[in-house]
């Protein structure tokens, strides 16, 4: 049975070992051990009997926005709705901490996240400092193909 729970300092190891192939082809972008220590209580992962099976995490950006990351699901459990599960848990969660508006993603599956009633927004609409910020350190960058989505919380 797969189990939703927050991070903890002593999975890093595991979520890196995790997401290795999807940074190296550049699907999910590259952070550091430190980075991801800074914001662990962000993370939500999905573990099967202890074992990491999946994880994302829900970074705030203001009041009124937020985004959800690096959503990654082993190849093995696909198909399982483990992702839509912790999307649902991170959606709630924005809403719980206070975000008044939307909740923002990057990603290359936009069906998924439709399905989701994610709505495909224009990315010049997506925040200066999210730019600067994450997207300079991709290896796509500055030609991206990535489509921005927002959940509307309000």
């Amino acid at each position: 049975m797969i189990e939703l729970v927050k991070a903890k300092l002593s999975d890093i190891t595991q979520m890196q070992d995790l997401v290795t192939s999807e940074v190296k082809d550049g699907i999910i972008l590259n952070r550091t051990d430190d980075e991801i220590a800074t914001n662990i209580r962000s993370y939500v992962l999905a573990k099967d009997e202890g074992r990491l099976v999946g994880y994302t995490a829900l970074h705030i950006h203001s009041q009124r926005l937020a985004e959800i990351r690096s959503l990654i699901v082993d190849e093995a459990y696909r198909g399982q709705s483990i992702g839509k599960r912790m999307i649902e848990f991170t959606l709630k969660e924005a809403k719980h901490l206070g975000v008044e508006e939307d909740v923002l993603v990057l990603t290359y599956l936009p069906q998924f996240f439709e399905k989701l009633q994610f709505s495909e927004i224009n990315k010049e609409l997506i925040p200066e400092h999210k730019i600067w910020t994450d997207c300079i350190k991709c290896i796509h960058f500055p030609v991206c193909n990535e489509v921005a989505l927002v959940y509307k919380l309000s």
